[in-house]
């Protein structure tokens, strides 16, 4: 019915680039905030990037801003995550997130405040 699929996870190297996608069926995820959390083993989940249902406004993480950048491509009801200079802080399994008509606080996003989530996809930043 509702779901939301990650995909594009995968081991790279630091400084590498990785996208990920969020895929959204049987719902417009254009109508929806969508938010990207990791959760790294042994650290709480973090909030990492969160584009709005406007998409006018957005929120990155302290630690990632300035290397990803969330995109929307509305045509095919997806959103992604580009992510750039990788570093191995950055290995975790990322989870996308939506929210109806939802925004994006600049000081950070919580589990909260979305609906409907995916199963994640692991990234692994390593030599």
């Amino acid at each position: 019915q509702v779901q939301l699929v990650e995909s594009g996870g995968g081991s790279v190297q630091p400084g590498s680039s990785l996208r990920l996608s969020c895929a959204a069926s049987g719902f417009t995820l254009e109508q929806h905030a969508v938010g990207w959390f990791r959760r790294a083993p042994g650290k709480e989940r973090e909030g990492v990037a969160c584009i709005a249902s406007s998409s006018a406004s957005f929120f990155y993480a302290g630690s990632v801003k300035g290397r990803f950048t969330v995109l929307r491509d509305s045509a095919k009801n997806a959103v992604y995550l580009q992510m750039n200079n990788l570093k191995p802080e950055d290995a975790a399994d990322y989870y996308c997130a939506a929210e109806y008509l939802g925004g994006c606080p600049r000081r950070g996003i919580s589990e909260t405040m979305f609906e409907t989530w995916g199963l994640g996809t692991q990234v692994t930043v390593s030599s």
